[in-house]
């Protein structure tokens, strides 16, 4: 019965962690996995690790969105490029975070450089503030102050 409970949890764990890389779900299920193996061995592993990876993946997407898209170094020079664009800002009337979703008509969307290794996102001026954007579903991804 124990083997069977293994194996079953193995799977799980593998679909899991297969599924949901992207997601932070990876360093989840190696944190999962290290806690739960110093309690209780291998088995605890296992079941630990698949734990992980389902907690992983969306405290690894939050935490993801926190550090964001640009790092901090970055910011600064992005905030100068798109200043030094002079692009016209849209009024967002609504709360502006990150996970907001812009509406389809009326933002401009514009070119990230290269050199800020982002190349699925755009850039537009919200409020006076200059935001990364999904340009598939218009999510706000980052906002750089």
């Amino acid at each position: 019965m124990r083997m069977n409970t293994i194996a079953v949890t193995t799977i799980v764990f593998l679909a899991l962690s297969g599924a949901a890389v992207g997601q932070g779900a990876v360093p989840g299920a190696d944190d999962g996995s290290r806690k739960a193996y110093r309690v209780a061995g291998p088995f605890g592993a296992v079941v630990g690790g698949a734990t992980g990876a389902v907690v992983g993946g969306p405290f690894g997407a939050i935490i993801g969105g926190a550090v964001g898209l640009l790092g901090v170094d970055q910011r600064p020079r992005f905030l100068e490029y798109a200043s030094r664009s002079h692009h016209d800002s849209y009024t967002y009337d609504r709360q502006l975070d990150v996970g907001a979703v812009l509406p389809d008509d009326g933002v401009t969307y514009y070119d990230i450089p290269p050199e800020y290794n982002v190349p699925l996102y755009k850039y537009a001026i919200v409020n006076g503030r200059t935001v990364l954007v999904d340009p598939r579903n218009h999510r706000v991804m980052q906002i750089i102050d």
